[in-house]
């Protein structure tokens, strides 16, 4: 499992560097494209089935944005207990 991670990891950093090549008309377009899939996919599956692998990358790139984890809903607070029944 740890394998995974960091090859993922890996994989985030190595895309990173590619960007950095790119120009501004490029990754505005590639950004354009990606907005189109995310809303397409929101459309066909409402609810998409998160791993382990997806919620720790996603931790840590809220980590350093605190703004963009509330604009997508997610917290860095725990959930709280109050309420439920023992």
């Amino acid at each position: 499992m740890w394998l995974r991670l960091v090859y993922l990891i890996f994989l985030r950093l190595g895309g990173w560097l590619v960007l950095l090549g790119r120009s501004s008309a490029s990754k505005d377009v590639e950004l354009l494209v990606l907005r189109h899939e995310v809303a397409v996919l929101r459309r066909t599956n409402p609810s998409p089935r998160v791993d382990w692998a997806d919620r720790a990358v996603l931790a840590a790139l809220c980590g350093g944005c605190p703004a963009c984890c509330a604009a997508i809903g997610w917290s860095h607070q725990a959930p709280s207990c109050a309420g439920t029944a023992a």
